[in-house]
């Protein structure tokens, strides 16, 4: 399973164009019925707008869709649907609302307005990349706890869960190149003593910085 770009979350920001207000919202959606029930809330809270305009796409079953609400045709809808496909973010839901000014701003200007709206709310959401991490299950005694913790950083572990008892019970979180140079370290800080094992594997979100 291949490395995909997702928002990390929820985002919205807004601007004013010639005194139409035009405010950008973007979610992270695991499925159809998660985006529509966004842009339904959305149309709801912002009842009272001229338009809200609307993309989603998802990467199971390659879905697209997208909507002008209203506006000239091709003019809101697919500019926000290629904000997202031009930054490959896939799973996401865009809501564009307007609340019109009194000026007509041309099939231009709209484009540019819905544009920058999927743009600026994208921004603030921020982007992550899903990628493969595995989960391991390491148990080990308490001194060796205490030389195995300082090496979890060095490559990027992070513990899920603690459980302290006759051992320490440590649940890893950890990308698979991780694993490949933590487990041998493991072993040799503890002369092979301690229990590691992969017991999962997932696909999560690693929010990106630059």
């Amino acid at each position: 399973m291949g490395e995909y770009i997702v928002p990390s979350g929820y985002g919205e920001d807004q601007f004013i164009e010639k005194r139409s207000r035009f405010i950008g919202h973007v979610w992270h959606v695991d499925s159809e019925a998660e985006a529509i029930a966004r842009i339904k809330a959305a149309r709801e809270k912002y009842w009272d707008a001229s338009h809200n305009v609307y993309a989603y796409g998802l990467r199971s079953g390659n879905i697209a869709r997208y909507s002008d609400d209203g506006e000239p045709s091709g003019t809101g809808g697919m500019p926000v649907l290629n904000v997202f496909r031009s930054a490959g973010v896939e799973d996401f839901c865009c809501v564009v609302t307007r609340y019109f000014g009194g000026i007509l701003l041309g099939a231009g200007g709209l484009v540019r307005a819905y544009t920058k709206g999927a743009v600026i709310a994208l921004a603030a959401a921020g982007r992550s990349r899903m990628q493969r991490m595995l989960t391991l299950s390491l148990v080990c005694s308490y001194s060796q706890y205490e030389r195995i913790r300082p090496e979890l950083g060095r490559f990027d572990a992070s513990v899920l869960d603690t459980v302290y008892g006759a051992d320490v019970n440590l649940t890893i979180s950890i990308t698979p190149e991780g694993a490949e140079r933590f487990v041998p370290r493991v072993t040799e800080l503890t002369a092979g003593t301690a229990a590691i094992e992969v017991t999962g594997e997932d696909m999560c979100p690693v929010r990106i910085t630059e």
